[in-house]
């Protein structure tokens, strides 16, 4: 799937733990032009002494929308089971910043699902070899080495929101 970042992007609010079922019914419902995108993101979790690759939503209880939206839109948005609410400002729904919008598209790169980074920790600096996070070491704020996660800042309508990334660690040469 491809993030068209010239486009307008807008953020529904939505219930927590349902957003592919809603994601599903506005993909229905929705015209030509407009499409609901749920970002996720690789994690490795730990289940009854066992590892296991899981995928968990970028930003819980949130739809992010491509296109343009209008007000008969809107109105589109509101019959939808499980939708809270258009996010809105006083010009009418409020866009996502194109450099927040940017900074996703390039951790998701063309997809839905954010892979895993390949990472190294030398002299209490973290360095990412390959992977989504690469050259964003600046948005990085820890990295746990034993559950192969690294706390990632990113903002969505311009607050600042801690995500985990999955990491693979790899040794300094």
């Amino acid at each position: 799937m491809d993030f068209k970042t010239k486009e307008k992007w807008y953020a529904l609010f939505v219930v927590t733990g349902e957003e592919d079922i809603i994601k599903d019914r506005l993909n229905l419902k929705m015209r030509d032009g407009l499409r609901a995108v749920v970002p996720k993101r690789r994690l490795n979790e730990r289940k009854h002494g066992r590892w296991q690759e899981k995928l968990r939503i970028l930003f819980p209880g949130y739809i992010l929308l491509n296109g343009c939206i209008q007000n008969d839109s809107y109105d589109l948005f509101r019959g939808i089971p499980g939708v809270i609410r258009l996010l809105k400002d006083n010009d009418g729904p409020q866009q996502i910043l194109q450099q927040e919008i940017e900074n996703i598209c390039r951790l998701t790169s063309d997809s839905e699902i954010i892979g895993y980074s390949k990472v190294c920790i030398s002299g209490g600096k973290v360095e990412v070899i390959e992977g989504p996070l690469c050259g964003m070491e600046g948005y990085i704020r820890s990295v746990d080495k034993r559950k192969g996660r690294a706390k990632v800042i990113l903002n969505l309508m311009s607050e600042p929101r801690i995500v985990e990334l999955g990491v693979t660690m790899v040794k300094p040469a």
